[in-house]
């Protein structure tokens, strides 16, 4: 069972469970998935487990966040991410350092209008010349910091950008079009154990694979729950928030994203996330 966002036939989003690609439940008077992030999660898995069957095909997927639910991130939680970024940065220390410490980074990414959805197109920035998508678990976590289910997430980065000045990461990380995330959120109950879970990237350019890995969360270097208690230190998220955890598949230099190639993520269990790409800004509407 997996919670999703769909367009309806008149365009407007409703709530659905979903199984095997099909509607299993209407979520009827739940107006938002940002009103079932502020439940305790005992109360949405059983608001979800008392859902009203229905059986049809679901309509086009959105972006699993919605309302002022934000999304954050997580840096250098695998080794390999932290050489990656000891590789493109002119001051390789304090990421060695950070993936050492106690306190992990932190980061702020996006809000819903910067999100894009399945099949919805990703952007590199205009002014950046090295550019890489990065497959990551991202978690969804309620208002009381809890781990209440987990979906795919691409943390599109300029590794030019934040390479040249680690203090240029804002540029480097948040802009429209910057983070994709679905295609569902796969409820936490249904994961026995999230550190078990392969990653799985293909970059698709010309109509043939470009690039391809794979990973697994075994290779985690961290507790889900202490990035949740980090994040939670100080703050609040009225709405929930979703947190992307990092990435261990980066495709190593001279690669670089460009316009027309496709990115399909799959990690197991929780589907494909597949995006086209584009160089250069998304028109500024408001989704």
């Amino acid at each position: 069972m997996q919670l999703a966002r769909i367009q309806t036939a008149s365009g407007s989003a409703e709530l659905a469970l979903l199984a095997d690609g099909r509607m299993a439940a209407r979520l009827d008077g739940v107006d938002s998935l940002a009103s079932l992030l502020r439940l305790p999660l005992r109360d949405l898995r059983a608001l979800l487990e008392a859902a009203q069957p229905a059986t049809q095909a679901a309509g086009r997927l959105l972006a699993p966040i919605d309302g002022e639910t934000e999304v954050w991130a997580a840096g250098v939680t695998y080794k390999r991410s932290e050489e990656a970024r000891v590789e493109e940065s002119a001051t390789p220390d304090i990421y060695s350092k950070v993936y050492r410490a106690e306190r992990p980074e932190l980061f702020f990414k996006a809000t819903r209008r910067r999100v894009a959805g399945p099949e919805e197109t990703v952007v590199v920035r205009a002014d950046s010349t090295w550019d890489v998508p990065e497959p990551e678990l991202a978690l969804v976590i309620n208002a009381h910091a809890e781990i209440v289910g987990y979906t795919v997430g691409n943390d599109v980065s300029s590794r030019s950008i934040e390479g040249e000045n680690p203090l240029y990461l804002p540029q480097a990380k948040v802009y429209a079009g910057s983070f994709a995330a679905g295609p569902a959120i796969t409820p936490a109950w249904e994961v026995p154990d999230p550190y078990a879970l392969g990653i799985r990237m293909r970059i698709v350019r010309g109509g043939a694979v470009h690039w391809s890995g794979e990973t697994s969360m075994r290779e985690f270097a961290r507790r889900l729950e202490d990035l949740v208690s980090y994040l939670f230190r100080e703050d609040t998220f009225p709405d929930g928030a979703i947190l992307s955890t990092g990435t261990a598949l980066v495709p190593e230099s001279p690669f670089n994203l460009e316009s027309g190639d496709v990115v399909e993520i799959e990690v197991d269990g929780l589907g494909m996330l597949r995006n086209p790409v584009r160089r250069g800004q998304l028109s500024k509407q408001v989704r």
